[in-house]
């Protein structure tokens, strides 16, 4: 398991831990193919190359700003690890980005970069891909969501768990087509676990076509989501709520049989602990010690952000503070 965040520093209102692991209790073998992202305050950057923990100081990063993203390679042999990797580096390339459409420009030409680096695999004929779920945390303003794939970002306020992307997935696209209501959505996505995926970066996608794999990104939008998914599309501004706590996790941790059953269980583990790094080694250790049942071994990375209280009025801070570091 790796642990990177706890040395890093995110101003005084805001905790962020980050964890990753081949599995839990996951057999010697078996590859991480996760990868994650962390970049703080002051530039300094922590992830994953060749499953081994790694610290880059990034050039001309401006002060206060921050970046965290999980990923989850997929390809097999290796080369889902090697996607994410890509990724992550092209990630370190990219500037703090300051609006939604720099952001997603920039991620859109990576993706289109790295489908051309990567080619197809001449054994299999097909190419790797990679999740990629991430926050662009802007001084002063609302965080800035960018979402490919079936990793998630999660909010946590008091017992409520509440899912704030969608899966690319096929049940999503039936979704999107009419073929499938909410509760029927609901059900596949969030109480069932299947392995399939519609979207992911380098990989393309098969939403405009579910026949073939086209090469560009496909966004999840008000255009083209039910109604019922109007409010989370792909790439959006987020106000980070200062009651909450957020976390990016890929998808190891709700591979099993009841995920919502599990996911009930994290508030109790995350109330039991002050800090974000606290919170995270309590959702791998129950992993561990006390998994889910019928859980499908599977790499485990997430990123737990927690907004900081005022001690002296015992009472959220401001978005505001949150973002600026005001007092």
């Amino acid at each position: 398991m790796t642990t990177a965040a706890p040395s890093l520093d995110f101003g005084p209102y805001l905790d962020v831990s980050v964890h990753s692991s081949a599995g839990a209790n996951a057999p010697p073998h078996l590859e991480n193919q996760d990868n994650y992202l962390v970049i703080d305050s002051t530039g300094s950057a922590v992830f994953l190359r060749e499953q081994a923990g790694q610290r880059q100081q990034v050039a001309h990063w401006p002060a206060g700003h921050m970046r965290v993203a999980v990923l989850d390679g997929m390809g097999g042999h290796g080369r889902g690890r090697e996607a994410a990797e890509a990724v992550v580096a092209g990630l370190l390339e990219i500037p703090a980005c300051r609006t939604l459409g720099e952001l997603s420009a920039r991620l859109d030409l990576l993706h289109g970069q790295l489908q051309h680096h990567f080619g197809c695999d001449p054994t299999t004929g097909k190419r790797p891909g990679t999740t990629l779920t991430m926050l662009e945390l802007r001084p002063g303003k609302p965080a800035l969501l960018y979402h490919v794939g079936d990793s998630r970002l999660y909010e946590m306020i008091d017992a409520q768990v509440t899912p704030m992307t969608v899966d690319h997935v096929p049940a999503t696209a039936f979704a999107m087509a009419g073929l499938l209501g909410e509760h029927e959505w609901w059900q596949q996505v969030h109480g069932e676990h299947r392995s399939q995926i519609s979207q992911a970066f380098i990989l393309g996608n098969a939403f405009a076509n579910p026949a073939e794999l086209a090469d560009d990104l496909y966004e999840l939008s008000p255009r083209n989501l039910p109604s019922y998914l109007y409010h989370l599309p792909d790439r959006r501004a987020l106000e980070l709520d200062p009651r909450a706590v957020y976390l990016l996790a890929s998808d190891g941790f709700w591979a099993c049989a009841d995920p919502r059953a599990w996911l009930a269980r994290w508030p109790r583990l995350f109330n039991g602990h002050h800090s974000a790094h606290g919170m995270s080694a309590a959702l791998f250790a129950e992993m561990s010690s006390n998994p889910p049942p019928e859980l499908h071994i599977d790499n485990l990375t997430a990123i737990v952000l927690r907004p900081l209280y005022n001690d002296e009025t015992a009472a959220p801070i401001s978005t505001q503070q949150l973002y600026r570091g005001e007092p």
